[in-house]
């Protein structure tokens, strides 16, 4: 196994309702329970950025976990591009 397949990084451009209806919030909570490190911040453009870092497995259940969203939301996509992973988170936190 390499050292990739044990510790990888998503960036993720979540679209539709998922602002002011806890998404952000949602989403720390689902990738805190998994051992997921990153952070979940809301653009400009009213999508929602998530970097989430850890086994690929915990992401790919944080995916399924963000495609239907807390109650409130509507989510009509989510972009994904995997990335270097990197040692600059240490937790899952809501970036201001």
């Amino acid at each position: 196994m390499s050292e990739n397949s044990d510790n990888v990084c998503a960036e993720m451009y979540v679209s539709g309702r998922v602002q002011g209806v806890y998404f952000r919030g949602f989403t720390q909570k689902v990738a805190t329970r998994l051992g997921l490190v990153g952070y979940a911040q809301n653009l400009p453009d009213g999508r929602v950025k998530v970097i989430a870092q850890g086994k690929r497995s915990l992401i790919s259940e944080l995916l399924d976990n963000l495609s239907i969203g807390p109650e409130l939301s509507n989510v009509e996509g989510i972009d994904v591009d995997w990335i270097d992973a990197s040692d600059e988170f240490t937790e899952f936190f809501i970036k201001r």
